[in-house]
């Protein structure tokens, strides 16, 4: 049976809610969970402290890598692990913000509500991603990396 990795791959944006971000800056590596929304593309975004360190660290090191796991406790392991490039997108983005008050259960942001209150959005475009899907494949990683 044939499987649509990137089918699968959204299956997983689509179920996670936090992403754990790995960034590097003149100090060393640094790992944080930031609550994201995606795109079809693939395209991961999230809302961020531009002073926070992750964030300062994109400045210096736009490199980044992180995971996105489903799976808990007595579950199939569920989850993508990715690299790829960060930028820092200008603007309040109100797409972006619709889908991340979804993703939290809050109530749609009105269009002019600021919702970034100082914070700015991210995007990670991943170049490389790895998929663990237990019931599917075993421990064995599915990579995706074309058109990516």
């Amino acid at each position: 049976m044939t499987h649509d990795l990137r089918e699968l791959i959204q299956e997983v944006l689509e179920q996670g809610y936090l992403m754990s971000l790995a960034t590097a800056d003149s100090s060393g590596v640094w790992v944080s969970d930031v609550i994201y929304v995606h795109d079809d593309d693939l395209n991961i975004y999230w809302m961020s402290d531009p002073e926070v360190r992750h964030s300062q660290a994109v400045d210096q090191n736009n490199k980044a890598a992180g995971t996105i796991t489903v799976s808990g406790i007595g579950e199939d392991n569920l989850g993508i692990q990715f690299e790829g490039e960060i930028e820092r997108i200008d603007g309040p983005r109100y797409d972006l913000a619709v889908k991340h008050f979804a993703k939290r259960n809050k109530p749609e942001p009105e269009e002019d509500e600021d919702v970034l209150q100082g914070d700015s959005w991210y995007m990670l475009r991943p170049k490389k991603i790895q998929l663990t899907h237990e019931r599917l494949f075993g421990f064995d990683k599915q990579t995706h990396e074309e058109n990516l």
